[in-house]
């Protein structure tokens, strides 16, 4: 008898009421695993969190990833942000020409770098950077059992590890941010001025008339979210990575795209609450 002709036979012998409780079965299954994770993501932000607030504070780990997170990002930050502007610079003109409305590239290229390309393109970059960074060298000490032997010498792991993370990732992301909007929106000027023949003086002009406070306020929101974001997801994955190689490297690869997700998702949210 074949495979095939035997998994047959196993069907019929089952029955469609034992077909139907397995399916249930691994429902629930599936069901209990997610509800499973989301407790326990729950709680680790929760302690995270609250080790944030509580001393003893590790200066020198903050300092550090201060520095890791916020200084070490500004070149990919500062490349995407400039080429950007330089681009919807470019294609905000293309597009508007066709309606005689050249004059509003100014506007465009502004509210679009400070609402939403500058803390978008910001948090993933920053994401497929320091995220990964974060997820396998936390992963890499718990496959190594430093973390065990930070709880050996009585030191909190939340607050030698992950506290000093997320603070840094929070506080230096709106400043990534900022710069990012200063650089993107110099790059569309740059487009403007000696590529498309705007007058100086009217973009300029034009590009302080449309700011408002609540444009790049809301981006320096939605930065430190991100960063916030960024920061726990690596985390999480991290400190929860399986034994071996391979469980630093799922690890690694989970807060990447956990946090790239997250990051839209909550973009949209954000927009929702600033600009409904």
């Amino acid at each position: 008898m074949t495979v095939h002709s035997k998994a047959t036979a196993q069907q019929k012998s089952i029955g469609p009421i034992g077909l139907a409780l397995h399916v249930f079965n691994a429902l629930g299954a599936a069901v209990l695993g997610f509800l499973e994770k989301t407790g326990s993501f729950s709680i680790f932000v929760g302690r995270a969190v609250a080790h944030c607030f509580m001393p003893p504070f590790f200066g020198k780990q903050l300092l550090r990833q201060l520095i890791d997170i916020g200084y070490y990002s500004l070149p990919v930050v500062g490349m995407t942000a400039i080429f950007t502007g330089m681009v919807l610079a470019l294609q905000s003109h293309t597009g508007f020409s066709r309606f005689n409305a050249e004059g509003a590239v100014a506007g465009v290229v502004a509210l679009s770098m400070t609402r939403e390309l500058a803390p978008v393109l910001a948090g993933l970059m920053v994401a497929g950077r320091v995220g990964a960074s974060i997820a396998a060298e936390i992963a890499t000490m718990r496959v190594t059992e430093q973390i065990d032997a930070l709880t050996t010498l009585s030191v909190n792991p939340f607050k030698y590890l992950i506290a000093p993370r997320l603070i840094a990732a929070t506080l230096m992301m709106p400043i990534l941010v900022l710069i990012g909007d200063i650089i993107g929106i110099f790059g569309g000027y740059v487009v403007a001025i000696y590529n498309l023949g705007f007058s100086q003086g009217s973009y300029l002009s034009q590009t302080w008339d449309i700011l408002e406070t609540m444009d790049v306020v809301s981006g320096l929101v939605k930065a430190g979210v991100f960063g916030f974001i960024v920061a726990m997801l690596g985390c999480y994955h991290g400190f929860n990575s399986q034994r071996g190689a391979q469980g630093v490297g799922a690890a690694t690869t989970n807060a990447v795209v956990s946090s790239s997700i997250m990051i839209l998702i909550f973009n949209y949210i954000l927009t929702q609450v600033f600009f409904s």
